[in-house]
Protein backbone atom coordinates (compact mmCIF):
# COMPACT_ATOMS: atom_id res chain seq x y z
CA UNK A 1 0.00 0.00 0.00
CA UNK A 2 1.36 3.48 -1.66
CA UNK A 3 -1.05 5.35 0.41
CA UNK A 4 -0.66 6.68 3.91
CA UNK A 5 -3.93 8.59 4.48
CA UNK A 6 -5.57 5.12 3.21
CA UNK A 7 -3.30 3.19 5.73
CA UNK A 8 -4.26 5.56 8.31
CA UNK A 9 -7.87 4.81 7.63
CA UNK A 10 -7.84 1.15 8.00
CA UNK A 11 -5.29 1.02 11.25
CA UNK A 12 -8.78 3.20 12.84
CA UNK A 13 -11.37 1.19 11.04
CA UNK A 14 -10.01 -2.16 12.50
CA UNK A 15 -9.81 -0.80 15.61
CA UNK A 16 -13.62 0.18 15.50
CA UNK A 17 -14.23 -3.56 14.12
CA UNK A 18 -12.21 -4.93 16.98
CA UNK A 19 -13.96 -3.44 19.41
CA UNK A 20 -17.47 -3.97 17.50
CA UNK A 21 -18.50 -0.59 17.06
CA UNK A 22 -18.07 -0.69 13.20
CA UNK A 23 -19.14 -4.00 11.24
CA UNK A 24 -16.50 -5.88 9.15
CA UNK A 25 -18.23 -5.30 6.11
CA UNK A 26 -18.94 -1.30 6.66
CA UNK A 27 -14.82 -1.06 7.01
CA UNK A 28 -14.49 -3.01 3.33
CA UNK A 29 -16.98 -0.85 2.05
CA UNK A 30 -14.92 2.54 3.35
CA UNK A 31 -12.07 0.91 1.93
CA UNK A 32 -13.22 0.95 -1.27
CA UNK A 33 -15.19 4.00 -1.51
CA UNK A 34 -11.76 5.84 -0.42
CA UNK A 35 -9.70 3.19 -3.57
CA UNK A 36 -12.65 4.86 -5.73
CA UNK A 37 -11.67 8.57 -5.22
CA UNK A 38 -7.74 8.67 -4.67
CA UNK A 39 -4.93 8.64 -7.16
CA UNK A 40 -2.57 7.15 -5.18
CA UNK A 41 -4.68 3.99 -4.55
CA UNK A 42 -5.80 3.87 -8.05
CA UNK A 43 -2.26 3.71 -9.27
CA UNK A 44 -1.08 1.22 -7.01
CA UNK A 45 -0.94 -2.20 -8.97
CA UNK A 46 -1.04 -4.78 -5.89
CA UNK A 47 -3.38 -2.71 -3.81
CA UNK A 48 -6.32 -4.99 -4.80
CA UNK A 49 -4.25 -8.06 -3.76
CA UNK A 50 -4.38 -6.24 -0.57
CA UNK A 51 -7.52 -5.34 -0.21
CA UNK A 52 -9.06 -9.37 -1.34
CA UNK A 53 -6.45 -10.06 1.87
CA UNK A 54 -7.49 -7.76 4.21
CA UNK A 55 -11.62 -8.71 3.33
CA UNK A 56 -10.85 -12.27 3.95
CA UNK A 57 -8.89 -11.58 7.45
CA UNK A 58 -11.76 -9.34 8.50
CA UNK A 59 -15.01 -11.00 7.30
CA UNK A 60 -16.18 -14.31 7.89
CA UNK A 61 -16.57 -16.72 4.76
CA UNK A 62 -20.52 -16.37 4.62
CA UNK A 63 -20.18 -12.50 4.50
CA UNK A 64 -17.62 -11.86 1.70
CA UNK A 65 -19.55 -11.65 -1.94
CA UNK A 66 -19.55 -14.85 -4.13
CA UNK A 67 -17.45 -13.17 -6.80
CA UNK A 68 -14.70 -12.06 -4.23
CA UNK A 69 -14.93 -15.09 -2.98
CA UNK A 70 -14.30 -17.17 -6.36
CA UNK A 71 -11.27 -14.88 -6.91
CA UNK A 72 -9.92 -15.41 -4.23
CA UNK A 73 -10.21 -18.83 -4.64
CA UNK A 74 -8.72 -19.08 -8.09
CA UNK A 75 -5.81 -17.09 -7.22
CA UNK A 76 -4.82 -19.70 -4.52
CA UNK A 77 -5.16 -22.33 -7.16
CA UNK A 78 -3.12 -20.32 -9.25
CA UNK A 79 -0.72 -20.05 -6.45
CA UNK A 80 -0.36 -23.56 -5.05
CA UNK A 81 -0.25 -24.40 -8.76
CA UNK A 82 2.84 -22.14 -9.32
CA UNK A 83 4.67 -23.66 -6.01
CA UNK A 84 3.87 -27.66 -6.62
CA UNK A 85 5.35 -26.83 -10.36
CA UNK A 86 9.01 -24.90 -8.60
CA UNK A 87 9.14 -27.08 -6.00
CA UNK A 88 8.49 -30.52 -8.69
CA UNK A 89 11.60 -28.81 -10.40
CA UNK A 90 13.67 -28.43 -7.27
CA UNK A 91 13.23 -32.14 -6.83
CA UNK A 92 14.51 -33.06 -10.03
CA UNK A 93 17.52 -30.37 -10.35
CA UNK A 94 18.37 -31.98 -6.62
CA UNK A 95 17.79 -35.87 -7.75
CA UNK A 96 20.04 -35.06 -10.77
CA UNK A 97 22.76 -33.71 -8.70
CA UNK A 98 22.68 -36.33 -6.13
CA UNK A 99 23.12 -39.03 -9.06
CA UNK A 100 26.04 -36.93 -10.42
CA UNK A 101 27.58 -36.93 -7.09
CA UNK A 102 27.29 -40.60 -6.34
CA UNK A 103 28.92 -41.51 -10.03
CA UNK A 104 31.54 -38.67 -9.00
CA UNK A 105 32.23 -40.33 -5.65
CA UNK A 106 32.83 -43.88 -7.13
CA UNK A 107 34.92 -42.57 -9.58
CA UNK A 108 37.17 -40.71 -6.67
CA UNK A 109 36.75 -44.10 -4.52
CA UNK A 110 38.22 -46.31 -7.82
CA UNK A 111 34.92 -48.48 -7.71
CA UNK A 112 33.35 -49.68 -10.78
CA UNK A 113 31.47 -52.20 -12.04
CA UNK A 114 32.79 -55.50 -11.77
CA UNK A 115 35.05 -54.38 -8.72
CA UNK A 116 33.24 -56.48 -6.20
CA UNK A 117 35.52 -59.32 -6.14
CA UNK A 118 37.04 -59.94 -2.66
CA UNK A 119 40.29 -58.77 -2.15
Amino acid sequence: MQCERLIKQIKSWYVHVKDETMAPARMVSFIELHVDTCDICSSDPDLKEEIAKITELILPESKIPKAVRQQNSKLKAEAEEEKAESSEAEEEEEAESTTNDSDDDEEELGVHDGDDQAV
